[in-house]
């Protein structure tokens, strides 16, 4: 891997690590700009944006990047069908609605804040990006499905050059149904296992949200419903830390408070969002709410042979950092975890591993374990209690 390259993915998983997140991904000029084929000729703006702010000052911010074009799949695809087939048990209908997530998708990803809660309140400008995205699915069993997120990025330079692929593995999403327990962020870098009650518990899906470094970014707990024009998942609202595209320009408020909505259509999916910006203390206060929308389209002529490569010859790699984490939740009623280590940022030294692994495909499973277990050693506190924070 190249030193570029390695410094291109630095900056691009910063971009959209929290996105979708995206979760799902933060705003650097690679990747924040609309496909050739779908920008438009007008200005960039917002149809509910502040009508009353002069000039461009409510424009979205990002660069001006362009991607190759795409095709729109338009028919209803074949994890449609299968989700609206008659006389399915609700777990199984439940469970095909989160495969159907699954494909290759363009992506687009849009925050806007929609009111202030202070007086001297000013609204800050909306974020836009983009991405072309694969879904993979990683497991798929009656009370459990993951989901890995990876970008396959082509980008078209000022000479019209085609630029990449450029590959990135990006947010991972795991449903269990009917959880016992799930860990939900507390504030303060901090995590917490939550308990569920049988009743809240029964017919429910939790999602959990994982960073590109399989860190968690957020959990909760919600229930699908089913129509014959979509099927929709509506989560309980939920801690979450500061986003990548906030946390880099923002130091007023201090985490997320969000409820989270997947809405699966016959050609895609739609993943809202709506997030209250708090301030922690004894009593948290709202300064800003916030919108986002991430419309995932289904295309049909986007090469993604790039990361179907990436994903095989790291995929043992990957998984044993999945496992790492897991025993984290499993062993932990509450931990710490810090991004940001003395010695460098996790996803930087996991994705420097899997780069080089790219490069040799020669996979020690020893080896690869001692260095997970020492690079996650230095981001993470296991022998503290993490506190609740209340009135949230």
């Amino acid at each position: 891997m190249t030193l570029f390259r390695i410094l291109f993915l630095s900056v691009l998983t910063l971009a959209l690590s929290a996105c979708a997140t995206t979760e799902a991904p933060e705003a650097p000029a690679v990747a924040d700009a609309e496909p050739e084929a779908t920008r438009p000729t007008t200005e960039r703006q917002f149809t509910f944006s502040w009508s009353f702010v002069d000039g461009d000052a409510m424009a979205p911010r990002g660069g001006m990047t362009t991607g190759t074009p795409v095709s729109l799949d338009t028919a209803p695809g074949v994890a449609w069908a299968a989700l609206q087939a008659p006389e399915l048990t609700a777990q199984e209908r439940d469970r095909r609605a989160i495969v159907a997530m699954a494909g290759g998708y363009r992506a687009s990803f849009d925050f806007i804040e929609t009111a202030g809660f202070t007086s001297d309140y000013e609204p800050s400008r909306p974020y836009r990006s983009w991405g072309t995205e694969k879904v993979y699915v990683v497991a798929d069993t009656p009370d459990f499905v993951s989901l890995q997120h990876i970008l396959v990025m082509f980008m078209v330079g000022e000479n019209g050059e085609t630029m990449g692929p450029f590959v990135i593995k990006h947010w991972r999403q795991d449903w269990q149904f009917e959880p016992e327990t799930f860990h939900e962020y507390q504030g303060g870098d901090s995590w917490a296992r939550t308990e569920m009650d049988a009743e809240t518990a029964r017919g429910s899906w939790s999602q959990t949200v994982w960073q590109v470094d399989d860190s968690p970014r957020y959990a909760t707990i919600g229930r699908w419903q089913h129509d014959a024009a979509m099927s929709f998942w509506e989560g309980e609202a939920t801690l979450r830390p500061l986003p990548r595209r906030e946390y880099s320009v923002r130091d007023d408020y201090d985490v997320l408070r969000a409820v989270n909505r997947h809405i699966i259509t016959p050609t895609g999916w739609v993943h809202e969002e709506q997030n209250d910006k708090l301030v922690m203390g004894d009593v948290p206060r709202i300064i800003a709410r916030e919108a986002g929308l991430n419309r995932y389209e289904r295309i049909t002529d986007h090469d993604f042979t790039a990361g179907d490569e990436y994903w095989e010859t790291t995929a043992a790699f990957w998984a044993d950092v999945r496992a790492s984490w897991q025993r984290v939740h499993d062993e932990h009623d509450a931990f710490v975890f810090k991004a940001q280590a003395d010695d460098g940022i996790l996803f930087g030294k996991l994705f420097e591993y899997a780069g080089k692994l790219e490069a040799d495909g020669d996979y020690n499973a020893s080896a690869a374990q001692s260095f997970i277990d020492a690079a996650m050693a230095a981001h993470l506190s296991l022998d503290g209690s993490a506190e609740a924070t209340a009135g949230y």
